[in-house]
């Protein structure tokens, strides 16, 4: 099994199409849509992680740059600092994926980077910036 996590840019005349649908029925490819914004008329974006046989990932990859999508590695990655954590949990009221929790009673923020769409949400909302982006440490190829 393959899989990679990807960002996915869509051309505002593409959005309207099923074209993640189409990559799973037609490439054999299983998805999980982490993080998404597309509206209508207008240029989308999607981060999702894509798993199947590698032969099959390639060819589904080809085919969403045949229908004008943009497909990029997600080569960025976020990191929390736990020395400059506060422990205010600011952030885990914008998290969409639940990577940033709070554990009761202890009222402790905790970090799940597994879950993490890389959507950059809790970067501007972290009061002592302990939450950064850095390039990811894994190559992908």
């Amino acid at each position: 099994m393959y899989s990679k996590i990807l960002v996915l840019r869509f051309p505002k005349n593409e959005v309207q199409k099923p074209l993640v649908c189409n990559l799973s029925r037609n490439h054999d490819l299983v998805f999980n849509i982490l993080s998404a914004g597309i509206l209508p008329g207008k240029e989308g974006y999607m981060v999702l992680e894509l798993s199947g046989q590698h032969k099959n990932f390639k060819e589904g990859v080809q085919y969403l740059k045949s229908q004008g999508v943009d497909v990029q590695n997600a080569s960025q990655e976020v990191k929390r600092d736990d020395a400059v954590c506060i422990q205010c949990g600011a952030c885990t009221a914008v998290c969409p994926t639940g990577a940033l929790s709070i554990q009761r009673p202890e009222m402790v923020v905790l970090f799940d980077q597994r879950k993490c769409s890389v959507c950059e949400l809790c970067v501007p909302a972290c009061p002592p910036r302990a939450m950064r982006i850095r390039p990811a440490k894994q190559v992908l190829s």
